[in-house]
């Protein structure tokens, strides 16, 4: 009698905990009626705060998207939507730990970061360059014995290490807390060049208090493809957020939202036609 009750209440324990393994983030959302995006404050234009102080850019825009099509193509109603600030040093711990349910930025997908969080089909493909002086060294081979200023703690930062080490070009590094401390080094004659993302580089190059100064050196030093980071191992969530960006893709939303964010004459490089072309998955 006694192992037919222990059998029993484990039975009903095995049950409770599977039915609290196979509640995700879809399931909290129909209960919730919210959606948490995680967001960066300081990385136009892709993610960042307007003047208003509101979250805005590129890939804030896009998830807004997905979150529309979540209600559409997943039994999920309307949903509000909660913004979480988060930084470049915090942003997979936040994902992880369950405080928000998407990573909307400049996010670069590595293996490394596999190992951390889950990631949506790619939203865009940027790669790494100089914002350099008019009147400075011209490529990276010409910023021998100089300074180069890059954003601490990212993949670019330690893109830029891996290239100096494989050419054996030999400069100084100075590690910014934000974009917009490494555009007030290059600004003030600290650093020589800042190296990120082309992207941000032409948006801080039009904040500069002199953009007619500062100009794009021609290099492509990296490729970085960006994609949406979600809780790791959340498959039906994932899915679903996949299913929303194929959509957005293939029914040329994703042209209206780019638009917004680069203005009318932005116009699809062969590598983002690419991208788009493959990342719409057929349903």
């Amino acid at each position: 009698m006694y192992c037919k009750w222990v059998l029993g209440c484990c039975a009903v324990a095995l049950m409770a905990l599977s039915g609290t393994l196979e509640a995700g983030t879809l399931d909290r959302l129909r209960q919730d009626n919210a959606i948490r995006i995680a967001y960066r404050r300081d990385a136009p234009p892709f993610s960042y705060q307007n003047g208003e102080e509101k979250p805005t850019g590129f890939i804030v825009d896009l998830c807004q998207a997905v979150t529309k099509r979540l209600s559409q193509q997943a039994n999920v109603p309307p949903l509000r939507v909660s913004y979480v600030p988060v930084t470049a040093a915090d942003r997979f711990d936040v994902i992880r730990q369950g405080k928000a349910d998407l990573l909307c930025e400049a996010t670069t997908v590595t293996m490394s970061r596999r190992k951390l969080i889950d990631f949506s089909v790619d939203t865009f493909v940027d790669g790494a360059g100089l914002l350099i002086k008019a009147d400075g060294p011209k490529d990276l081979r010409a910023m021998e014995g100089q300074t180069i200023g890059v954003l601490g703690g990212t993949t670019t930062e330690q893109a830029l290490r891996n290239t100096l080490s494989a050419t054996g070009i030999n400069t100084n590094i100075t590690l910014a807390a934000t974009h917009a401390e490494g555009l007030a080094m290059l600004d003030s004659g600290k650093v020589n060049a800042y190296f990120a993302d082309r992207s941000i580089l032409w948006v801080l190059q039009a904040n500069s208090k002199t953009p007619a100064d500062m100009r794009l050196a021609d290099e492509y030093l990296t490729i970085e493809p960006y994609a949406l980071g979600l809780l790791k191992g959340d498959d039906d969530f994932r899915l679903e957020v996949d299913r929303a960006l194929s959509g957005i893709y293939s029914s040329g939303e994703i042209a209206e939202i780019l638009e917004r964010t680069f203005g009318g004459n932005f116009r699809l490089s062969p590598m983002l036609q690419s991208l788009y072309l493959i990342s719409a998955v057929p349903d």
